[in-house]
């Protein structure tokens, strides 16, 4: 049973569509949904005692077998809801780190999916289950004397976190050593961006030929890919990486525990920012991932617009010009239209990158010139002066 309470925000999903997206994404059935409005969420319920037994009748009504919020819960206020309705509650974040737990392949992506999940079970061991308040103690038993079960679980689940941060430390470390060779070899990086199932693993397949894997879900892709992609125009091969997706209200662990994923697009020399055109949230989505972009260190890196799933839209939606461009946050962003599926547009977008690649060429021989031409810096006479005895 799904449930979104509206505080008043503009991006509040009226329909819980994305959450209903996310919940069979986790192989779960929606059976109702519920929308609750509110100015102020309650401190040890979240939704009034009303509304709760209102959920109550109707999940016993439905035959409901867990009830997921659409947003983020505290431990306390899950806990009270749990007693309250008398059935498993969940929410946004417990359930993202369901799918990206399912959907980690490599090594390191399972490690990051671990870290997150430590961190966010860390903060629900406090009373949450009554075994957790028993004490332990003696000579030979484990944790110290008078050492509760819940103390004894925190510093399991600290060490736990600890070691697999040493782990993911030595990758980023392997990664680091990957992106300067490619940057000693001034290898071109483009990274793909974008909001989850906008079209990113099916743009890069199409691009250079490969097999990601891709699916119309969200969060198909968690981990960073990278192949060559050879421009013909402008006759250089450069280095493409599909990153994962990002999406509303992406938990903050999860973007701590992914640095060394999302450190693919820090790096890059050119964003390539896949929207999904059909969506009718695609504005929205754009400014939650340039907020994740920012958010890593990556808003001021180069970006091309790639408005995907072109084939989906109507003949009175259809771009009047494959290629323009569109204002965000002040600046001009150069965009084009594609259709990833059926092939429409991809001649024009190899083109816009092989083009791209030559300013960028240019770019960078007239600043190595223009350094050799000024050489070593020759010291001030007025310092040396001020410098003297």
């Amino acid at each position: 049973m799904l449930v979104g309470v509206d505080f008043g925000a503009a991006h509040f999903d009226e329909e819980l569509e994305e959450l209903s997206l996310l919940v069979q994404t986790a192989g779960l059935t929606p059976c109702e949904r519920v929308v609750v409005r509110r100015k102020l969420p309650d401190a040890a319920l979240f939704i009034g005692k009303g509304k709760v037994e209102e959920i109550k009748a109707l999940a016993l009504g439905h035959g409901a077998s867990e009830i997921v919020f659409d947003q983020a819960l505290s431990p306390a206020q899950q806990r009270n809801l749990e007693r309250e309705i008398g059935l498993p509650v969940y929410d946004r974040t417990f359930l993202i780190l369901e799918i990206f737990a399912q959907r980690a392949r490599s090594h390191e992506g399972k490690l990051q999916v671990e870290l997150a999940r430590l961190q966010y079970l860390s903060t629900r061991l406090v009373r949450r289950w009554s075994h957790l308040e028993r004490q332990r103690g003696g000579i030979g038993g484990r944790g110290g004397p008078g050492e509760t079960q819940i103390e004894l679980d925190r510093r399991m689940i600290g060490d736990a976190i600890k070691r697999v941060r040493e782990r993911l430390v030595k990758l980023k470390k392997q990664r680091r050593t990957q992106r300067s060779q490619r940057q000693r070899n001034q290898v071109f990086n483009i990274s793909l961006v974008g909001y989850t199932n906008a079209g990113k693993s099916s743009l890069f397949n199409a691009l250079v030929k490969a097999r990601a894997y891709a699916a119309d879900q969200l969060f198909a892709t968690l981990d960073t890919t990278t192949r060559q992609l050879y421009l013909q125009e402008a006759g250089v091969s450069v280095s493409l990486s599909d990153t994962v997706g990002f999406i509303r209200d992406l938990p903050h662990g999860l973007v701590e525990a992914f640095q060394a994923t999302l450190q693919e697009a820090v790096d890059a020399d050119l964003l390539l920012h896949v929207v999904d055109a059909a969506n009718p949230h695609f504005p929205e989505q754009i400014q939650e991932v340039m907020r994740v972009l920012a958010e890593i260190g990556a808003d001021n890196i180069a970006q091309l617009l790639v408005f995907n799933k072109l084939d989906l839209l109507a003949p009175e939606q259809q771009p009047r010009a494959m290629h323009d461009s569109m204002e965000i946050d002040g600046r001009q962003i150069p965009r084009v239209f594609i259709s990833a599926q059926t092939g429409l547009g991809l001649d024009g977008l190899r083109q816009a990158l092989s083009h791209w690649w030559m300013q960028h060429h240019a770019q960078l021989g007239a600043s190595a010139a223009a350094d050799e031409l000024d050489g070593p810096d020759e010291a001030d006479p007025s310092e040396e002066a001020s410098q003297a005895p």
